[in-house]
């Protein structure tokens, strides 16, 4: 008589964002509406900055980073191919109460949504650097502020701007605040690539072929949601603050698209241009060669 033996699935962690733009990456992975093969997930919801600075621990077997934090966890990670977000011809917003040009905000206080989101490096880029609000020398003055509370922020005149991610970017009109910066058409314009914001990893310690494997799956899951578009926004909505159906379907479509199936030799050469001029200009390390995990379709 021969015993039969099953072997468990390997649990993997998966970190990504609480926005409707990863909701809807994730929703066939989440939903189990994706076989997930030899693998199961789960899934860890937190801010982007959160994530990055986890991923700076390694603490993730995969995750959603910003590629501003990437030079800081290549030891770790490889970057996937799919589950990007890029910004073309659109990115994150500064923003202030009042129209005004860029070169007004020198030496004035800007609200930020973490160290090490690509938005606060592309405002460097645009702007100079930045110090702490009180540390003298900067370009300008920056304090961090959730990036939900932002808009609050400069509407109070706490701060002279903001710096906006996420739907912000969709509802700051409605509150009556002024645009004074698009990052991605700034970089667009001086570049003529998108501007590459987020993008996943997989940690390099789960070996060749799981990272393989993993990738795959995550791929997989983005086509289900674009094959699925209404139910997959439909589930993506319980993420969107501030966001009606239309918005979110709108804010889904900036970040979910052809970009974040696979971006290519383009998406690549974004990602290189932005990391060697940041690294340039003295704002990030030096992340030589990136590693990449190339997705099968």
């Amino acid at each position: 008589m021969t015993t039969m033996t099953t072997t468990a699935p390997r649990l993997l962690r998966l970190g990504h964002s609480p926005d409707p733009d990863d909701a809807f990456m994730f929703y066939g992975m989440a939903k189990d509406l994706v076989p997930t093969g030899r693998y199961r997930f789960e899934h860890i919801l937190q801010d982007i900055q959160t994530l990055n600075m986890r991923a700076r621990l390694g603490e993730l077997e995969v995750s959603a980073i910003s590629i501003h934090a990437y030079p800081y966890v290549a030891d770790k990670y490889a970057l996937m191919s799919c589950g990007s977000s890029m910004g073309d011809d659109y990115g994150p917003m500064l923003i202030a109460p009042r129209p005004m040009e860029l070169a007004e905000l020198r030496g004035k206080t800007i609200a930020i949504p973490g160290l090490l989101t690509t938005a606060f490096l592309a405002l460097q880029l645009a702007i100079g650097k930045g110090k702490p609000v009180g540390e003298s020398g900067g370009a300008f003055q920056y304090t961090l502020v959730e990036f939900d509370q932002i808009p609050k922020q400069v509407i109070e005149g706490k701060v002279d701007a903001g710096l906006i991610i996420h739907e912000g970017q969709l509802t700051y009109q409605s509150m009556g605040l002024h645009l004074v910066l698009d990052t991605g058409v700034w970089w667009k314009q001086r570049t003529g690539l998108p501007l590459p914001l987020g993008g996943n990893v997989v940690r390099r310690d789960l070996g060749r072929e799981a990272m393989q494997e993993v990738t795959d799956l995550v791929r997989r899951s983005i086509q289900f949601s674009l094959d699925h578009r209404a139910e997959a926004v439909a589930y993506a909505l319980q993420f969107g603050r501030d966001l009606n159906a239309k918005l979110a379907d709108q804010f889904v479509g900036m970040y979910v698209n052809h970009w974040t199936l696979d971006y290519g030799d383009r998406g690549r050469a974004a990602i290189t241009r932005l990391l060697n001029e940041g690294a340039a200009a003295g704002l990030v390390p030096d992340a030589g060669e990136i590693d990449y995990v190339t997705a099968r379709a």
